[in-house]
């Protein structure tokens, strides 16, 4: 059912939403309650400041790279 799966994916992101802005307030400064965990120009900028966090996915090519770099 088409509505079904329409809702499944607003709850999801709704989820999404509220545990990024909790991470938001753990880790400030890297935006993650306006991003939404989508690699923005902001969010790359962050890392390239703040390094990664301890929540940040070490096989997303910017954070591995920065790691890499180290």
């Amino acid at each position: 059912d088409p509505s079904t799966a329409t809702s499944a994916k607003i709850r999801a992101k709704v989820a999404r939403d509220a545990i990024l802005r909790g991470l938001d307030a753990e880790y400030p400064g890297y935006g993650f309650a306006v991003h939404k965990g989508y690699p923005t120009a902001a969010h790359r900028r962050a890392l390239q400041a703040l390094g990664p966090s301890p929540v940040h996915r070490r096989s997303f090519g910017p954070v591995r790279r920065l790691l890499e770099n180290k």
